[in-house]
């Protein structure tokens, strides 16, 4: 069986290191910090435990699944790998530091990934002197849990480096999707109304928060609502996303972070993890009650779907991933309820660009531009599917 190094071994490459051992590959977890390190093994400990007390596997298994990883703060350990993937933060300075000293240190022929995001794999595979080796493997929290991963090749990624990635990953029992390097990749690209037009419309008055969850999980059967997800995520980590996702499109108003999120992250209100968000956690908080108005509502979730959609679109229309891919992604990567085409094609083309262009009539600003394939799929009656 290959072998895996992790750099990094915090909730990410714990869950990515679990993945790939329960594969049946040998894993070295490596950090700088021995408290972190034992942290993380304790953390798979646990994990195994459970799995056992849920009869999900026997105890023998959950054995060999731990016997199969190590950890240390020496790097060294990583000089026979097949695959190094780092999961460290989202620095670009301190992952292109990481990855030279990683290449030192492991085979020629070792496949080297970042677990990033948010940054720009061409940058970050800059720093190596042979950057076709380099690929993108994004995982989404929690690993083991979630199925998809996003299998990113930069401008510099061999062919044969992104087709054994995405065939090492595809044999972890995951669903890989390939997506172009470009801020967000697909998932926290088209994702970004689910959050920004919610955002806008609380602050418009439109609908308070609890409302617009009510609207979007009972009419549009999305599992949480934008802002429960929120301070699940965190406002803090949420808005970080959203911001850098902005300046990389060089500003697009598509993409403007929000003032609501900015002073709720500024606050320390950052969601579950701090007791208060949108939402207040303390125990025995009266939990706010929605304003079910089914007109308000299918309002709301209208605005926000054409807003999805259109980005889906235009992730299409400038060849980030495929049709499928992208449908995939949503559905597997932040559980949408159907995929943004397919749903594109339930309500209509036509619908969709009149919804786009009552918004941009309204409004008169370059976010609610209607992406040109929509439009040009209307005036050719064509379908997504």
């Amino acid at each position: 069986m290959p072998k895996l190094s992790v750099i990094g071994a915090g909730t990410m490459g714990t869950g990515i290191a679990q993945v790939a051992a329960t594969a049946g590959w040998d894993v070295v977890i490596n950090d700088t910090n021995s408290d972190i390190l034992e942290k993380s093994s304790a953390s798979l400990v646990k994990v195994m435990n459970r799995l056992v007390e849920k009869e999900k596997i026997d105890q023998a298994t959950a054995d060999k699944i731990l016997g199969r990883i190590d950890f240390t703060e020496d790097q060294q350990y990583f000089e026979n790998s097949d695959l190094a993937i780092e999961a460290i933060v989202e620095n670009l300075e301190i992952k292109q530091k990481v990855f030279k000293a990683v290449e030192e240190i492991v085979r020629e022929d070792t496949i080297i990934a970042s677990n990033t995001s948010s940054l720009s794999l061409a940058s970050i595979g800059s720093a190596l002197k042979d950057p076709s080796r380099f690929v993108g493997i994004h995982f989404f929290n929690p690993a083991p849990l979630m199925p998809l991963v996003e299998i990113i090749p930069a401008v510099q990624t061999a062919e044969a480096t992104t087709k054994q990635a995405k065939d090492w990953v595809d044999s972890w029992k995951k669903l890989t999707v390939l997506a172009k390097d470009t801020p967000g990749f697909i998932v926290n690209r088209v994702a970004r109304p689910f959050y920004g037009e919610s955002l806008r419309m609380y602050e418009e008055g439109i609908a308070d928060f609890v409302t617009i969850d009510w609207a979007m999980k009972e009419l549009g059967g999305f599992r949480m609502g934008p802002f429960e997800l929120m301070d699940f995520i965190g406002n803090d980590i949420n808005y970080t996303v959203t911001e850098t996702v902005f300046a990389s499109f060089f500003y697009d108003p598509r993409y403007r972070p929000s003032f609501t999120q900015k002073r709720m992250s500024e606050a320390g209100f950052l969601g579950r993890k701090s007791g208060r968000g949108y939402y207040d956690y303390a125990e025995g908080a009266e939990k706010p009650q929605p304003k079910k108005d089914e007109q308000l509502g299918q309002a709301i979730l209208d605005r926000t779907l054409a807003m999805l959609i259109n980005e889906a679109a235009d992730a299409l229309f400038l060849n980030i991933a495929s049709r499928e891919d992208i449908d995939t992604a949503m559905t597997k990567g932040v559980n949408y309820p159907k995929g943004l085409l397919k749903w594109a094609d339930e309500k209509g083309i036509d619908w969709c660009v009149e919804k786009m262009d009552a918004l941009y009539d309204e409004y008169r600003e370059d976010r609610y531009r209607c992406s040109p394939l929509l439009r040009r799929m209307k005036e050719e009656g064509k379908t997504f599917y």
